[in-house]
């Protein structure tokens, strides 16, 4: 047995002192989650049609109605995606901009694994809740690739989430299995949206995911009941990795993305132009020529040049390796594509000073 595959094994066995973080989690939650009625419908969200690649922007916008921002997608989409062509607007940039670019006291975090009944909770509680997920309806015959939904309400009797969907149209039903199989496909990610004076609500509600830390033990230990399950389902490897990285665990990190990419058919051609876990744990093992590789992929399958992390990671790797000039070549890149996009331009800054 090769040394890599007693790794898997070694991270397949990782959980066994996470389990009861997870059932605690459940036991502390539970109050608050059985508290959410068996249907719900939150008032006050105005649906958006989205524009060109304005998905996130149109969602995120929709969720802010809510609160009396305009329901106009604009003015979200010039900070977060001033190029029309972006294809990705990563969850931690949509917090920012409402963190720093809203007036007034709304305020928005992000958690990973989350649950139906999470989702139920909060939005029975009037919290505004967006989650990513991956869209592949056959009828549309584009093929994979990652969508926003905001969270208006549910019905337990029908088993049906009602959601605005930016591309599909107000109160888009769509069942409790459907929303489970897709989500999870982004680690189960979701927004939160409150106003600053609710936020201890809201932080109760999270119960042991309000702490970051705990929240990406407890997706963990999700993600790695389910490559249990089936050891051939590469989302399964693909959100222990990104749980993984986000812990500090690199090494563990990177041989779960190398599973994920090489089991069961592999992932979705477009994966890489909406998550970047394998980036940042090859980048932190040192493994800069598969990042560059990753990001020639990216820039080769049609899409991908249109997405500034795909200039962002390759300028980290081309650092690391010395490349000085070619590194700040791909950073400048990624900022005349996203002039707001801030990890590129702290690591411009240091590359630049070295």
């Amino acid at each position: 047995m090769t040394g890599k595959v007693w790794v898997l094994l070694i991270v397949l066995l990782l959980g066994a002192g996470m389990v009861s973080a997870q059932e605690s989690a459940a036991v502390q939650t539970s109050s608050n989650l059985s508290a959410a009625p068996a249907s719900f419908m939150l008032d006050n969200v105005q649906h958006i049609w989205q524009g060109w690649n304005n998905c996130g922007p149109a969602t995120l916008t929709m969720g802010l109605t809510y609160f009396g921002v305009e329901a106009n997608q604009y003015p979200a989409a010039q900070w977060l995606k001033p190029n029309s062509e972006d294809k990705n607007v990563s969850p931690w940039q949509m917090v920012e901009y409402v963190n720093t670019q809203v007036p007034g006291t709304t305020r928005a975090l992000v958690r990973y694994g989350g649950t139906l009944d999470g989702l139920k909770a909060l939005v029975s509680n009037g919290f505004p809740v967006l989650i990513e997920a991956g869209y592949d309806p056959e009828s549309d015959d584009q093929g994979w690739m990652g969508h926003y939904l905001l969270i208006r309400g549910y019905d337990d009797e029908r088993s049906v989430m009602i959601t605005h969907d930016s591309f599909l149209g107000p109160n888009r039903e769509y069942s409790y299995d459907y929303i489970d199989r897709f989500w999870r496909h982004f680690n189960r990610v979701y927004i939160v949206l409150y106003d600053l004076s609710r936020q201890d609500e809201v932080m109760a509600l999270l119960g042991p995911d309000a702490d970051e830390q705990q929240n990406y033990r407890n997706a963990l230990e999700a993600a790695r009941q389910e490559a249990i399950a089936n050891p051939e389902d590469p989302f399964a490897w693909f959100n222990m990795g990104t749980n993984f990285i986000a812990l500090g665990m690199a090494n563990e990190a990177a041989v779960a993305y190398d599973q994920a990419r090489n089991v069961g058919g592999g992932l979705p051609w477009r994966m890489l132009w909406y998550q970047f876990g394998p980036f940042e744990a090859y980048y932190a093992v040192g493994r800069y020529q598969d990042m560059i590789q990753l990001a020639q992929a990216n820039l080769n399958d049609g899409g991908g040049q249109y997405v500034e992390e795909t200039f962002y990671y390759a300028g980290l790797a081309r650092a690391a390796m010395g490349e000085t000039e070619r590194a700040i070549e791909n950073l400048n890149q990624a900022l005349w594509f996203n002039p707001n996009f801030s990890p590129a331009r702290a690591a411009l800054a240091e590359v630049q000073n070295m």
